[in-house]
């Protein structure tokens, strides 16, 4: 897989997405990952990329040319025009779905916005989606790029040890993951869970699912409405609800 990223500070998204297993990913071909700077397509004598607003207001908008010729470039490098996602707060949220299904894509181009944000005809001509990765504003579009950038790459085949890797992972099946715990046995006078060290490989997963779903259910209850659940898990969800109604109810 190739992702390219559109940016004015790609020496900042390479050293983040030159270290840890994405570093390594890159090292062994796992995939392709390349930064370019916008700035190196600015037609002005001084390299600039930005302009006032039409209509007034406070900031800089990032102007049409640098931007749409950067990305003419790499679709010719790569000989087809890749799906280009812009980083912005008016995106849809990033979810762990939409992360699976952009890893399976060969091709990606990530527009980072910065200043007060791009033009919108640039948004109209050449973005195919608007990902956001949280209600908030950061000062540019570098950040979330490198944070999808990372979770599409995880999720190749061969980054990670095995598929079990990110498969028990929080979101990856609409649950939260189940409690994790390694040396020592007891620390601060809290001990290890004793079923993790039982050896009864049913009992153990038995109990990672239902911490999940308690999890799930007490900190992120609207994830379960996607969750597939068997009627197990349903009876044990009303179980754990029941009893904290009852708990409320004694208070």
């Amino acid at each position: 897989m190739r992702i390219d990223i559109l940016t004015l500070f790609p020496e900042m998204c390479e050293s983040v997405l030159s270290t840890s297993i994405i570093g390594r990913a890159r090292e062994n071909n796992l995939v392709e990952i390349n930064c370019h700077n916008i700035r190196d397509y600015s037609k002005d004598k001084h390299k600039r990329v930005d302009d006032a607003p039409y209509g007034g207001g406070t900031g800089m908008i990032m102007q049409t040319q640098p931007i749409f010729d950067c990305f003419t470039s790499v679709s010719e490098q790569i000989g087809q025009k890749p799906h280009l996602i812009f980083m912005s707060p008016q995106g849809k949220t990033l979810t762990q779905s939409r992360v699976c299904e952009l890893s399976k894509m060969n091709n990606i181009a990530i527009l980072c916005g910065h200043y007060e944000g791009v033009d919108e005809r640039i948004i109209e001509e050449i973005v195919d989606e608007e990902i956001s990765i949280g209600d908030f504003v950061l000062t540019g579009g570098e950040l979330p790029a490198m944070v999808l950038a990372d979770s599409i790459s995880r999720m190749l085949p061969g980054v990670l040890a095995n598929d079990e890797a990110f498969q028990e992972e929080s979101h990856f099946d609409y649950l939260l993951e189940y409690p994790q715990y390694t040396r020592p046995f007891e620390w601060h006078g809290k001990k290890v869970p004793e079923v993790l060290i039982s050896g009864h490989h049913f009992n153990i997963e038995k109990w990672k699912r239902q911490c999940s779903l308690e999890r799930t259910l007490k900190r992120r209850p609207d994830m379960l409405k996607k969750a597939q659940l068997s009627k197990q898990d349903k009876d044990f969800i009303e179980k754990i609800s029941s009893q904290e109604l009852e708990t409320k109810q004694e208070k």
